[in-house]
């Protein structure tokens, strides 16, 4: 009787254990479906009608047949401002916060407040940068108001995901390092860094695609006009960006090819965040063949 309860209760299991399994699946592919017709969906409006003389034209005010060029420009050099501010800060912290910190009530509370900002809206960091740069140093609308909110907007979620990161790492390869003789500086240079390096990248990765695609921060602290020059440098010029200019095309703007511009640019922007992860994943198959050998 024992033998034939406990057979039964294995064929439960194994029961469970199918549907599970074949439930996992389904969402998985559901999912997987949902993102490639949103991509599909998205792209295959835009992309037909995406020109050189569309990327690298001046937006039109009124007339039909402007292009992103400008906005485009903008986009990409609030990105790799802010990235420039917000990655070494960022990772910075998330070392000492894993490595260095003391494990008291002032590092938990500083904790905290790191996770607690990561959930803070965007608009909230651009009104952050607008009450900084527009009333205080009364800068106006700028690049670099937008680039540092941006940053700002950044910092907690790379604080998180470097602690994280770091903390994965087993103890047995820092003891391993220190009982070769290596300091702790060196131990997390050349030992804890490269294995975490995979998760802090793919962090860099996720904010710099939410960067790329704001557009809250930077209608509050970058504006919504461009200088009108291509390739402008000046901080302090106005920085629409595409997913603002995409915004405002497609709101408000009376331009009777609105809708159809609104449609390339979008295309550009997915386009564009697919290729800033794909760029971002060339170090980290660099480093797992490192690995391997």
């Amino acid at each position: 009787m024992s033998s034939f309860t406990a057979s039964g209760q294995n064929n439960r299991a194994k029961l469970y254990n199918q549907a599970a399994t074949g439930l996992f699946y389904a969402l998985g592919i559901a999912v997987l479906m949902l993102i490639f017709w949103l991509l599909f969906t998205i792209l295959s409006k835009g992309l037909p009608g995406i020109t050189l003389e569309f990327l690298m034209k001046v937006p039109e005010e009124m007339d039909a047949g402007g292009g992103i060029g400008t906005v485009l420009f903008n986009s990409f050099y609030i990105l790799i401002l802010s990235l420039l501010i917000s990655v070494p800060i960022g990772v910075g912290a998330g070392i000492y916060m894993a490595e260095y910190a003391p494990a008291n009530r002032f590092t938990e509370g500083l904790r905290m407040c790191v996770e607690s900002l990561s959930s803070v809206p965007s608009i909230v960091f651009g009104l952050l940068g607008l009450a900084i740069f527009a009333e205080y140093f009364q800068v106006g609308l700028t690049i670099l108001g937008g680039a540092v909110s941006l940053a700002f907007l950044n910092l907690p979620m790379l604080c998180r995901v470097t602690e994280e990161a770091i903390r994965d790492v087993p103890a047995e390869l820092r003891n391993a390092a220190y009982a070769l003789g290596t300091t702790k500086f060196q131990t997390i240079r050349t030992v804890v860094l490269p294995v975490a390096l995979q998760a802090i990248i793919t962090g860099i990765c996720l904010v710099a695609g939410r960067a790329f695609g704001e557009s809250a921060v930077i209608i509050l602290t970058a504006g919504l006009s461009t200088s009108g020059e291509m390739w402008d440098f000046n901080l302090f010029s106005p920085g629409e960006t595409l997913a603002v200019h995409l915004w405002y095309v497609q709101s408000e703007a009376i331009v009777e090819d609105a809708s159809q511009i609104a449609d390339k640019a979008a295309a550009v922007l997915v386009f564009v965040v697919l290729f800033i992860n794909l760029v971002f994943r060339i170090p980290l198959w660099f480093n797992n063949r490192k690995l391997k050998k």
